[in-house]
């Protein structure tokens, strides 16, 4: 499961708790289709696309920091939200 984690992300939320709610609402759009189905049981996204948005979000040895990843979660809110 590290692969997914960011590291620090846990203590960034807890010092900034306004960014919890776009975290969680931007991981759960990326989920992988039928999660429940596949270990680990957990709503992840797949490999390949978490791979793919990685590289195009910080380029292919790019290293996700938690400022960033609660600022793209907050972009991403607002770009569903703005059609």
């Amino acid at each position: 499961m590290s692969r997914w984690w960011v590291g620090g992300l846990g203590r960034y939320l807890v010092r900034h708790p306004s960014g919890v709610a776009s975290v969680l609402r931007a991981a759960w759009r990326l989920r992988r289709e039928d999660w429940w189905r596949q270990r680990p049981f957990l709503p992840l996204p797949a490999e390949a696309y978490w791979d793919f948005r990685l590289a195009t979000v910080n380029g292919e040895d790019g290293v996700l920091d938690p400022e960033g990843v609660v600022a793209v979660a907050r972009w991403s809110n607002r770009q569903r939200t703005s059609k």
